[in-house]
């Protein structure tokens, strides 16, 4: 596992594979339909990559005896959504796996759904009902980070608890959730708060192209010009 350098049995590696490979089918496909639709993007996309790669590849020793890491897979929810996110973390992933020796190979599927899905996905949910009520993008993205960030651990924290059911699985998904969450926490607000420098210049550079992507609304649009 890329979290807590766990390890999972052949089984676990198996069953996360097969829910994460459709997940990502169909995010290459979103891909290639925002790169035609919007070739703009693909700076974009790039971007949302080298993030994500740079700042989760900083792992930290936690104060529990394990170690923690920012995620970076609450950007690319914003812009392009959670199916593309998922994506660019497999990439990422592959990448730690093989140069940095983060993570592994018979693994990659749980970490991609722990990483590149669950927690995109929540952040990306959280973000569009920001967008809803009203909250300013800068706080939305803030709030989508944090969340990306630490339900990417509490969604590992079920996969190896699941995995390890002892002496039973609620025990034990609380004994690896609270493993890591006392680093975690600070570090999923200073991830939210780097994140929303990155959205600063973002949101100067390409306020309309975030605009097209769905990424701020239109009234937010018009306050930024």
């Amino acid at each position: 596992m890329h979290i807590m350098e766990g390890f999972l049995p052949p089984f676990w590696c198996a069953v996360w594979y097969v829910i994460a490979i459709p997940v990502v089918a169909y995010g290459i496909y979103k891909i290639k339909k925002v790169a035609d639709e919007q070739p703009e993007s693909k700076a974009l996309l790039a971007v949302s990559g080298a993030f994500m790669f740079v700042i989760s590849s900083l792992k930290l020793p936690s104060v529990t005896g394990s170690c923690s890491h920012p995620t970076g897979n609450g950007l690319g929810a914003a812009l392009f959504g959670p199916a593309v996110t998922a994506v660019l973390a497999t990439i990422v992933l592959l990448f730690q796996a093989i140069l940095l020796a983060h993570g592994g190979l018979t693994t990659l599927g749980a970490n991609c759904v722990s990483m590149g899905i669950a927690g995109p996905l929540a952040a990306w949910i959280i973000y569009k009902l920001c967008n809803k009520v009203g909250i300013p993008s800068k706080v939305g993205i803030f709030i989508m980070a944090f969340v990306a960030d630490f339900a990417t651990y509490l969604v590992t924290a079920i996969q190896l608890g699941v995995a390890f059911p002892e002496p039973t699985m609620a025990a034990a998904i609380t004994k690896f959730f609270l493993i890591f969450a006392p680093t975690q926490l600070p570090l999923a607000i200073a991830e939210g708060l780097l994140t929303v420098i990155i959205w600063n210049g973002l949101m100067s550079y390409k306020p309309k192209l975030l605009n097209q992507l769905g990424a701020i609304s239109d009234s937010e649009l018009a306050k930024g010009e």
